[in-house]
């Protein structure tokens, strides 16, 4: 049997649908599993013994439609069994069509259902789900392949390269990390500015954390967003900045992944990092931005090991007010109700279960 995968999109996306890939070598060893996303993401799967094959899709291709349509028969010249999309974009219907599988999956949307033999309709978003809705959906997928329930595995997993946790080693060695202390990852920024918890409020709670640990802390964030760090290091205290290793950055993502299997805990705005942490079996507390659907993306919530705020834990009726649609358009305004004091006893009782 020959499985494709395809998920474009972000780095947590990609991760999270690796699950299907886990899922189904389990079910199917023999069976040759293969997943496409963008080149930005491939890294979180390399490494991973049940794909058998990673396909990017680089923009130089997407961009052209001649060098388009020889991508759709390369991939129809595969033969694949079965094709689940988790994207369902326009894309990724072509793909499916010219792909000549006799198994295709994805969710159910009344234009593209012609292109999929099981359209699947999402949980709805009021449902409390087991593992959190951004896993759940994707298990929904598995249905209809009615595989036994013993083979089903939820949890996303990274894999580190020796060669790249010899390298953050030496890295750590480089700035001075103090191993023999816990070590905070800090997911300073969002990947955009209605994704990032404002950046006074970021360093009140970077502030907190030095207050109420001795522990080592990293900054992650991107080259492009060294400003935006800049002012949340410069408005932390000077004892906290000694602890701070400002400059300890991944050179990319293997490396970052590196890095982040060498930390305790992570703690900061919602996206990629936090779900590679999760896949490290790290500790996570998540601060999610007023426009996210916390019961979408707050996976394997425990109180515990994994725990996540939102501004609609503590003033429901700001919600209430809007209504949904209003909702991304006020984001800023609505962070600014987003304090830090709502939710120190909560990074408290987090730190003191994990440093």
């Amino acid at each position: 049997m020959k499985i494709l995968i395809i998920q474009q999109k972000r780095i947590g996306d990609v991760l999270l649908s690796s699950i299907l890939c886990n899922s189904l070598k389990q079910a199917h060893p023999d069976a040759t599993i293969d997943f496409m996303c963008y080149p930005n993401c491939k890294d979180v799967l390399l490494g991973n013994p049940n794909i058998d094959s990673i396909i990017v899709l680089p923009n130089e291709i997407r961009k052209s439609y001649s060098s388009l349509f020889r991508f759709f028969f390369e991939i129809r010249a595969k033969k694949y069994d079965v094709l689940i999309d988790v994207y369902g974009k326009l894309e990724t219907n072509l793909i499916t069509l010219f792909s000549g599988a006799n198994t295709k999956i994805s969710y159910y949307k009344w234009y593209s259902s012609l292109f999929y033999n099981h359209n699947l309709h999402r949980i709805p978003k009021e449902t409390k789900t087991k593992f959190g809705q951004a896993i759940d959906n994707r298990l929904l997928l598995l249905q209809p392949l009615n595989l036994d329930e013993n083979s089903i595995n939820p949890y996303p997993k990274l894999y580190v390269d020796p060669k790249e946790n010899e390298e953050a080693v030496v890295l750590f060695q480089k700035h001075n990390v103090d191993r023999s202390k816990k070590i905070v990852m800090i997911s300073l920024l969002g990947s955009e500015k209605i994704k990032t918890y404002p950046l006074e409020y970021m360093a009140e709670t970077v502030e907190f954390i030095s207050q109420s640990s001795d522990a080592e802390i990293l900054f992650n964030y991107f080259p492009s967003q060294i400003e935006d760090a800049q002012k949340i290091y410069n408005l932390c205290s000077a004892e906290t900045q000694k602890k701070i290793h400002f400059d300890l950055l991944a050179g990319n993502l293997s490396s970052f992944i590196a890095i982040m299997d060498l930390c305790d805990v992570i703690i900061g705005n919602d996206g990629g990092a936090i779900n590679m942490a999760k896949a490290l079996n790290k500790p996570s507390f998540t601060i999610f931005s007023p426009h996210v659907d916390k019961n979408d993306w707050a996976t394997f919530e425990d109180g515990k090991q994994n725990i996540s705020v939102h501004l609609n834990d503590f003033k429901p009726e700001l919600f209430k007010e809007l209504g949904d649609k209003e909702v991304k358009p006020n984001t800023l305004q609505l962070y600014t109700e987003f304090t830090p004091d709502l939710f120190k006893d909560q990074i408290l009782y987090f730190l003191n279960q994990h440093l």
